[in-house]
């Protein structure tokens, strides 16, 4: 059963677009969305085995320090 689906607009750096645009080319042959790329990697995160909280505040405190 696929679940409702929430729609919101984000903004990103640059070369992340360039990099999620070089993904939904390479995937064309899926005729893949940039929104269900980013949907995969949201899903895969939060499937991971590790503390999301945690890594968040991580990947936030080093992006702001320009060290991501």
């Amino acid at each position: 059963m696929e679940e409702d689906k929430t729609s919101f607009g984000i903004r990103i750096r640059d070369s992340l677009g360039k990099e999620l645009d070089k993904i939904v080319e390479e995937s064309k042959y899926l005729d893949v969305s940039r929104s269900e790329v980013v949907e995969a990697i949201l899903i895969a995160f939060f499937r991971s085995d590790v503390d999301h909280g945690e890594r968040v505040r991580e990947l936030v405190i080093k992006k702001r320090k320009d060290k991501l």
